[in-house]
C-alpha cells in the first residue's frame, strides 16, 4: 500500500520506491529506500511529515503515493 494510507505514528518497512527515474532519485536522496523504516508523525490535508533516517521529512500526497510500504 502507498504511504499516503499509512496510520499516525505506526513505523513501516519501505518495500519500494516507484516514479520516474527523477521522482525516484529524488526521495531516495532524501533518504526512503527499499528496506529502510518510515514513520509518519502528521498529516494535513494530504501533506505528510513523515520520520525517515532519523530526520523529519515534509512530502505531499503525490510523492507519498510514489512510496511503498
Amino acid at each position: 500500500m502507498p504511504l499516503s494510507m499509512a496510520k499516525t505514528g505506526e513505523a513501516n518497512m519501505i518495500k519500494k520506491v516507484g516514479g520516474k527515474e527523477e521522482t525516484r532519485r529524488f526521495l531516495e536522496n532524501l533518504g526512503f529506500v527499499a528496506g529502510g523504516l518510515v514513520t509518519v508523525i502528521s498529516e494535513i490535508s494530504g501533506n505528510m511529515i513523515v520520520n525517515v533516517k532519523e530526520s523529519r521529512v515534509a512530502i505531499d500526497r503525490n510523492m507519498a503515493n510514489h512510496i511503498m510500504i
